[in-house]
């Protein structure tokens, strides 16, 4: 009986024990979530870091090659044979074109989404025409240009890689006039001269660093008085009134970083 009754205070014994123990542990518990409820709350607020953009930026200098078509556009009016003043006298127009090359160098600087720029452009060339002037049917009227230099400012509008704009300057070009009498070259002309242009172009940044475009420019060169020669003679001066068009493709390296972040 006695053994009976040590077992059972045992056993009551060794359950206290565990409601005790579970007793702890929840209190345990509790206190713990509490301070950690309390530590997230003392902790400022953080925000995720924002995603940053790889923006492209066309500001440093740049220095690059082009190459295209052109065509200039010759009206030629007789003044004076052999040094005696006419009447003015259309000898009539013709188109001189063919391929050109060159290259290129400039500065850009970009404020926000707009784009300035400065550039000069040399560039060889190789337009020729000619007409039967109307004057006299085995005389023909031939021009040539050799080369053109473009001396321009830009404005232009990004939007990230790529660039529109306009441009607008001075323009020159290199000039050969010449008169053939049935094949032979009988007196000519030659200069250099002076004038303006305009132009659009598109531009695209496909690498770090590299672009590729088109651009297109049109040349007011108005009108000069040349004097033909024959031998260190006189034959006769024509106005000529020129202008040209001229379609380029164009790639370009600018030196400097290729891109800024931008949050």
């Amino acid at each position: 009986m006695k053994l009976v009754t040590s077992l059972g205070l045992v056993v009551k014994g060794v359950l206290l024990m565990k409601k005790l123990a579970l007793a702890a542990a929840a209190i345990s518990a509790l206190f713990t979530g509490t301070a950690s409820a309390a530590d997230l709350a003392a902790r400022p607020y953080t925000k995720a870091p924002p995603m940053v953009a790889a923006v492209y930026d066309w500001s440093g200098f740049y220095i690059g090659a082009n190459g295209g078509w052109g065509t200039s556009h010759n009206c030629w009016t007789n003044t004076s044979v052999i040094g005696i003043p006419l009447p003015p006298a259309s000898e009539g127009c013709h188109d001189a074109d063919g391929g050109t090359v060159g290259g290129q160098i400039g500065y850009r600087w970009q404020a926000g989404a707009w784009v300035f720029g400065l550039e000069a452009q040399g560039n060889w060339a190789d337009f020729r025409g000619s007409n039967v002037s109307l004057l006299g049917a085995p005389l023909v009227n031939r021009s040539k240009i050799d080369a053109f230099g473009l001396f321009t400012g830009q404005i232009g509008y990004a939007t990230n890689n790529v660039l529109f704009y306009v441009k607008g300057g001075a323009a020159v070009t290199d000039n050969r006039y010449e008169g053939l009498f049935l094949g032979t070259v009988v007196d000519r002309a030659e200069d250099t001269r002076w004038g303006a242009t305009v132009g659009a172009g598109l531009e695209y940044g496909f690498a770090p660093n590299w672009s590729f475009g088109v651009e297109y420019n049109h040349l007011f060169m108005g009108t000069n008085n040349y004097a033909f020669n024959f031998l260190g003679v006189n034959t006769r001066n024509d106005d000529i009134k020129q202008d040209a068009d001229l379609v380029t493709a164009r790639i370009n390296y600018r030196f400097g970083g290729p891109a800024v972040a931008r949050y």
